[in-house]
């Protein structure tokens, strides 16, 4: 009796599990590489996707919620703060953030506090108030300050165009079907990109998908790009020749008899 018991207890906990999984993301974006040349001025990509239902589920009560992040390699980043020193802006204090992303990017279908509660969105870092941005092991910025600089930080990244959270901005075009634009501008970091989407529903994650995103240089830039990260020295020998050589060339042409 009591293996019977166990066994129906097993099936219901199985059962009750295919449930919380019956939604699926199926997501898509309009390129997975974007190409940096001397004119590139920004651009957009454009993710699409579908919300899936096993048929054999009953649906959900109510709307989904639908959360997109855009994410570029890790850096650490420094931000400082200025003070006067006789009479003089200087930089005084600063605080580097290890391993933030280069790029970060939030679309949305409402506002972040609407979506989760914060344990949920810091977890999976929804929102830039919930990014994880760890300090340095050495910091002599007072405890009681270091929000002031995270705070800084965002601001500065966000007027850099490189930090961004845009609330409703994702169209459902169905029911299920969803599209959302994210800008990309003319400053972004070269690299590997995270394009995570998360679906939600009163305050609990449904499904998750994440997608490859290449941002990479292209034609001369890339030669100059390789030359300048990966053989410094060539790229120093080549820019002083280069300059030597333009500084004969004007001579010669400017000449005056």
């Amino acid at each position: 009796m009591t293996s019977r018991v166990a066994l129906l207890l097993a099936m219901v906990v199985c059962l009750l599990g295919t449930q919380a999984r019956a939604e699926d993301l199926v997501t898509a974006l309009s390129s997975d590489e974007v190409s940096i040349q001397s004119n590139f001025t920004g651009t957009e990509i454009v993710i699409f996707g579908q919300i899936s239902r096993d048929l054999n589920t009953i649906a959900r009560p109510g709307i989904y919620d639908l959360a997109i992040t855009v994410e570029g390699p890790a850096q650490d980043i420094t931000t400082r703060r200025k003070g006067r020193f006789l009479g003089v802006w200087v930089n005084r204090e600063h605080e580097t953030f290890q391993g933030v992303p280069s790029f970060y990017a939030l679309a949305s279908t409402r506002s972040v506090g609407e979506l989760a509660d914060r344990d949920l969105l810091d977890e999976y870092a929804i929102g830039l108030h919930h990014l994880n941005l760890a300090v340095s092991g050495y910091s002599g910025v007072p405890l009681s300050e270091r929000d002031d600089f995270r705070n800084a930080f965002l601001r500065l990244r966000q007027q850099q165009g490189l930090y961004s959270e845009r609330p409703q901005s994702i169209e459902f075009l169905t029911e299920t079907m969803f599209r959302t634009k994210v800008p990309l501008p003319a400053n972004i970091p070269v690299g590997q990109y995270k394009v995570k989407s998360y679906l939600l529903q009163d305050g609990g994650l449904l499904s998750a998908k994440e997608s490859d995103l290449t941002v990479a240089k292209s034609g001369f830039e890339q030669v100059t790009y390789n030359l300048a990260n990966n053989y410094s020295l060539i790229y120093g020998l080549l820019a002083v020749t280069l300059a030597i050589f333009t500084g004969w060339l004007a001579g010669v042409i400017f000449r005056r008899d």
